[in-house]
């Protein structure tokens, strides 16, 4: 049985990354194996829990993913969330864009991708600790025709 209530770091639950609404309406599983716990514990120490000591407290509104839960809110096939390795955050105390700034400067990531929006304040920011450490910055944004794309871009 895995405690819900387990602390990841001082700061961060593992509740935090495991709640879903999308789960719970479909009854969908969404509890992590021992290694995406360690994954989510590597995420939290390499980026959030630095991020949250420096610029305050941060809500993630997706983290781990089961399979079932990814193809449920359209994830990609090959996504981060499914290992436990990325989470999606809203920083409460400061915007969205200075949060992606702080750790592109501060920390080693694999992917940081500012999520729809607008370019000055996107709605969510995407943070990957996977260990590929491939240093992605990129922005999402929806085509003409609906479709999700990711442009490479530079943060100051």
């Amino acid at each position: 049985m895995v405690d819900l209530d387990m602390d990841l770091t001082p700061n961060f639950k593992l509740w935090e990354f495991i709640t879903s609404p999308t789960a719970d309406r479909l009854g969908l599983d969404n509890i992590p194996s021992t290694q995406e716990i360690a994954n989510l514990v590597q995420l939290c120490d390499q980026i959030l829990q630095p991020a949250r000591n420096v610029l305050g407290p941060l809500r993630i509104s997706s983290g781990y993913r089961s399979s079932a839960l990814n193809k449920a809110v359209g994830g990609a096939k090959s996504s981060d969330h499914l290992t436990g390795f990325a989470a999606d955050i809203i920083p409460i105390s400061v915007g969205t864009r200075k949060f992606a700034e702080w750790v592109v400067k501060n920390c080693n990531f694999d992917q940081v991708i500012l999520e729809f929006g607008t370019p000055n304040e996107p709605n969510w920011i995407h943070i990957s600790a996977d260990p590929g450490n491939r240093k992605q910055i990129l922005r999402a944004s929806k085509s003409s025709s609906g479709k999700t794309v990711y442009k490479a871009i530079t943060l100051p």
